[in-house]
């Protein structure tokens, strides 16, 4: 799923997005909720009709980013009290109010809040935050029943880096009921085995019902592996992010724009790659524009890297339908390795 924070994914249109191959985006409940406000949004009654998008949305809660953003006030049974990074507003976050903005969005597909940990995290800690997190997605799951909103809601397992605390998140999690799950914690510092370790744990536990979604994550390389696992959904901001810091995806791995080699470099960024980008323009051309920081530039690099990342998912989901899945990850390494 492309970051669309603020109802947009950064310097493309809905319509590339969509000529990119995107069929879901995701939205940020607490960005959202600072700026524009809700009652902004309701004046289109969503925000699909907002931004121009009339395919799928997903906002997460808003709880990590008073966690990472915001200056927390106080974390309580009640929810997050908080000021706003924006202008120091004093604001309080809480489940049911997650679920609120949430529907005032117009979200397809639902977060609940849940109370994020930073790594290392001690076992009190995270087993704490599980608990919380666990009480917090049944007042949001029966708020969510209560309203005739159509929104998909999906769960959140915690635990941290331990494996039983994960069990544990996960049984209760699965107990409440979902139309989904997502695992949240990772990616969030620690060292790439250990987070794979703890998603091979977790994911082959979810029910196999549902959509399985790794939150946050991550390379091409960290996608392969996870779907591997078994997981159906991510997000990340790293193709978005990475191609306005001038580096490109390629099918033989990441290569950085501004490199001098590229200066004269009359080849598209990949001859494989049907992107708009790559049928039109050369390495030579995208060193020029971002070298000189001219806006064309991060159109150009996110258009080629948010077509890597879609047409990469989109290829494994064809070789899961037709039972060849471990060929196309081995040729995904073996492109790597020349």
């Amino acid at each position: 799923m492309p970051v669309g924070t603020l109802a947009t994914v950064k310097s493309v249109s809905p319509e590339e997005l969509k000529a990119a191959g995107a069929q879901i985006i995701l939205g940020n409940t607490y960005h959202l909720y600072l700026r524009p406000g809700c009652d902004v949004i309701e004046q289109f009654s969503g925000v699909h009709a907002f931004m121009n998008w009339d395919r799928i949305i997903l906002t997460d809660s808003g709880g990590f980013q008073v966690f990472s953003l915001a200056k927390l006030s106080k974390l309580s049974e009640e929810g997050y009290a908080f000021q706003s990074h924006i202008d120091g507003s004093r604001h309080l976050l809480t489940p049911e109010k997650s679920i609120e903005i949430q529907h005032c969005l117009g979200s397809d597909i639902i977060m609940c809040l849940d109370q994020c940990l930073h790594f290392p995290a001690e076992r009190s800690e995270a087993e704490s935050a599980l608990q919380l997190t666990t009480r917090w997605a049944k007042r949001c799951h029966d708020l969510h029943l209560k309203s005739d909103n159509a929104g998909t809601l999906f769960g959140i397992v915690q635990g941290g880096m331990f494996n039983d605390l994960r069990r544990q998140s996960l049984e209760t999690i699965a107990e409440i009921g979902f139309n989904g799950y997502a695992i949240g914690g990772l990616s969030v510092g620690e060292p790439k085995d250990m987070m794979l370790e703890v998603a091979d744990f977790t994911i082959p536990q979810l029910p196999e019902h549902a959509p399985r979604y790794v939150m946050g994550v991550g390379t091409p390389e960290d996608l392969v592996e996870l779907v591997a696992m078994g997981a159906d959904m991510f997000d990340c901001v790293m193709p978005t992010r990475n191609a306005r810091n001038g580096q490109l995806f390629t099918q033989h791995g990441a290569i950085n724009i501004c490199n001098a080699r590229f200066k004269y470099d009359m080849e598209p960024v990949d001859a494989q790659c049907a992107c708009y980008t790559c049928r039109h323009y050369s390495r030579a051309y995208l060193r020029h524009l971002y070298m000189a920081r001219e806006l064309l530039a991060y159109r150009l690099n996110t258009l080629h890297n948010l077509h890597y990342y879609l047409h990469l998912m989109q290829d494994a989901r064809e070789a899961i339908q037709q039972d060849r899945f471990e060929a196309i990850k081995k040729g995904f390494y073996d492109q790597r390795n020349n």
